[in-house]
Parts: structure tokens; sequence; C-alpha cells
């Protein structure tokens, strides 16, 4: 027996039922109690147009429902051999479309998912819990296109060959999709550790050449920034733009730069502070440039912006210094990202200060003393903070291949 979602009526609002085919062509249908507006609905996906929108993610949520406890349902009149029931099937739809808070089955990933999350709730930041809900979601809505549980047990090389099928159909990034297992191979090790016996060992990925794509300022373009003319409302913004290209700091701590942070040491001047997203403190000896803009502003910091607007500003800066290079970029597309053309000053964020800073001075200042500046824990964050085009450190080797070259054929 097949079954698929179908609309009742055509007008602005209507039930989602269930169309039934048996083996003898019979059809059944059984109304739900859920709705949408057929302009909404995905007749080829059997789902509202768009899932992620807040008002269809907990529609999707209860199709999904549906769709595995039928799919069970039908599964156990087979291999029981029982008779097909309708008032059964209606119970059992009823009581998916009345359930508010999912239940995941007991042993299944999905519980053992929801477990790992609560129990390192007090040891993650909010942006972490919001990662793992965004992994938690997609394995909800895998279980949704698998129809079925999917229980601890089943989650082995075929459930890794299986997933990216789905993220590819669902047309997400190989990033994401990636990234999602590698989170379920977590969940897994995490159970291990607890004398649950799993098949982690069979979740392995094919290695994929990441491209490093960072978006950052040379020392060209800052010139050209700084010796740009903006009007006064967008002075305060410039000279943050700059100060953050040489201090490598992240909006949330540089836009609260003040003098009670600064610090004399062997009279240099320098900023001590702490950096809110990490917790660590750091003390940064202050760039000429930086204490020049200082001295601009009656040596003070220039006043102070909220992240939106200062955002919104230094996009608009970047195309008054002319910083239209055409770069390629991942951008928004509804609910999904897609590669194109822009131009450079398109793309320019909050964040491109602590990159231009990583980017300017890798090669010509001791790393170690650059993640120091930066707060970076390790050289492999750091390295994703670093441009690939790094002209600089071309030209040091070459400058170095033709002193050897001089040294042992010219004298």
């Amino acid at each position: 027996m097949i079954f698929n979602f179908t609309l009742l009526s055509t007008g602005s609002t209507s039930l989602i039922a269930l169309k039934f085919i048996d083996e003898q062509q019979k059809e059944f249908i059984v109304k739900t109690t859920l709705k949408i507006n057929p302009t909404r609905w995905d007749a080829d996906r059997q789902r509202p147009e768009n899932i992620y929108l807040k008002i269809y993610k907990k529609l999707n949520a209860k199709l999904d429902s549906i769709k595995i406890g039928v799919s069970e349902y039908l599964k156990e009149v087979t291999s029981k051999q029982r008779k097909f029931s309708l008032n059964v099937l209606t119970r059992l739809i009823k009581k998916c479309c009345s359930i508010n808070e999912k239940l995941f089955a007991e042993g299944s990933l999905l519980e053992a998912t929801q477990n790992f999350i609560q129990s390192r709730l007090h040891l993650i930041s909010g942006n972490t819990h919001r990662r793992y809900k965004v992994f938690f979601s997609m394995l909800r809505r895998f279980e949704g296109f698998q129809q079925k549980h999917l229980m601890i047990n089943e989650v082995n090389s075929n459930f890794v060959k299986d997933f990216i099928k789905f993220g590819e159909l669902e047309a997400y990034s190989c990033s994401t999709i990636y990234r999602t297992i590698y989170f379920v191979r977590t969940i897994l090790n995490f159970l291990e550790k607890r004398g649950i016996r799993t098949f982690v060992y069979e979740l392995e990925l094919p290695k994929v050449k990441k491209h490093n794509r960072v978006i950052s300022l040379t020392e060209d373009e800052l010139i050209r920034i700084k010796e740009t003319d903006v009007p006064s409302q967008l002075k305060a913004a410039k000279d943050w733009l700059v100060i953050s290209c040489y201090t490598g700091q992240r909006v949330s701590d540089f836009m609260n730069f003040n003098l009670d942070m600064m610090e004399l040491l062997d009279g240099k001047p320098c900023l001590s502070f702490t950096q809110q997203k990490t917790q660590k403190t750091i003390l940064l000896p202050l760039h000429p440039t930086a204490i020049h803009i200082m001295s601009d502003n009656g040596n003070n910091f220039p006043s102070k912006l909220s992240a939106q607007k200062y955002n919104e500003q230094i996009k608009e800066i970047a195309r008054l210094a002319g910083i239209d290079s055409l770069i390629k970029v991942r951008t928004r597309n509804g609910f999904r990202s897609t590669e194109k053309l822009i131009q450079k000053w398109e793309a320019i964020t909050s964040h491109i200060g602590r990159r231009s800073f990583a980017s300017n001075f890798y090669g010509k200042i001791p790393t170690p003393l650059l993640m120091q500046a930066t707060g970076h824990s390790t050289e492999l964050m750091f390295q994703r903070y670093i441009s690939n085009t790094d002209t600089e450190r071309t030209r040091s080797l070459g400058a170095y291949l033709d002193e050897v070259y001089k040294s042992k054929f010219l004298e």
C-alpha cells in the first residue's frame, strides 16, 4: 500500500489529507486536522514550500511524524499479516496531529542527541547550542525523509550514504552535510563512553578540499579608505574600521574601547580588556595608526555605534573608497545559500577588521604574537582568518630566492 499527502480544496486554506492506494488500486482518504494555504504547498515534496519559516516548522514536523507513524503501521500490518484498519489509522493520525512536543523513540538517535545536548548546556556557549539545534533539526527532517525512526544500531555506513543523498536532494552545502555527520559521530562517541556499543567506526567521510575564502582589506585598500573623504556622519565608522584592521578585535570588543582600558608598557600605549566571546584577557599594544586616529578625536576613541549601524556604514565607506573588485561569495537565496559574484564593498562586515589584521601581518610578525593579539587558542583556528592571496609573503620568498642566487653564483 502506498500513501501521500493531498489537499482537499483550492481555497485560501485547505485541510491536508492522506490518500492511500492499496494493491487492488482502491483509494482511501483520511483527513488530518492540519491546514495550509494551497499556494504555500509543495506538491512534489509533500510539504510546505518553505519548511524554515517559523509558521511551517511545526506543521512539517507533524507531517514527518505522520509519515513515520503510518509507515511503521503499514509495515506491521504486512509483517504480522494483520488486517488493515482505517479506524486504527485515523486514530494514529489524530494522535500525531495533537502532539505538541515531539516524542522520540527509545533507543533512537534523536533521543540520544537530545540527551547529549541537555548534558552539555552548562558547558557550551549560546552559539554552540544554536548550532547543535540546527544539526538536531536536520536529523529530525532526515527521519521524515526516511519515514522511520532512526535507531542507534542503524547509524552506520549506510546512514552516511543515505544522509548525504538526503542533504544533496535538499540542496544543503557539502559543509553542512559533513558537519552534521561529524556531530553524529560525536554523539556516538558520547554513547560509547557510557558503555553503549555503536558503529561509530563506520562513520567515515571522504576528505574534501576546503577553499579558504577570506575577505580582507589589503594595505593598499586600507590606504585608500584612510585617504577617502567621507560625510561627517560616516567619520566615526571610518575611524573604527581602520582601528579594527590594526587591532584585530571583534566588533563586540573594539566598539567598547575606552580610555579606562589604557595602560603604558615601557612607554608604549596598550589596551587591557577581556574579550566578550572568549573571556580571554588581552593586553594589546596600539598600532601608531590607531594612536593617530585617537589624536584626531581629541585623544579619545571615536563615538560608539551599534553593530547594525556600523555594518551598514562601512559598506558605504568602502564603496566611496572604490573597493569594487569582483569577488565570489555565498549569499542567502530564500532558505539556501548560493555562490555569486559581487563587488567587494558589498561583502564587507564588521569582521573584516579581524581578518585584515591577521592577513596583513601574517608572515611579518611571528604567528604566536599575532595569536596573542587576536585571542586564538590554536594556529589552525587562526589560519582560517588568513587570506589565500598572500602576496606579501610571495614577495618575501622571491627576495630570499634572489638573495640566495646572488650569494651563490654572482659572488
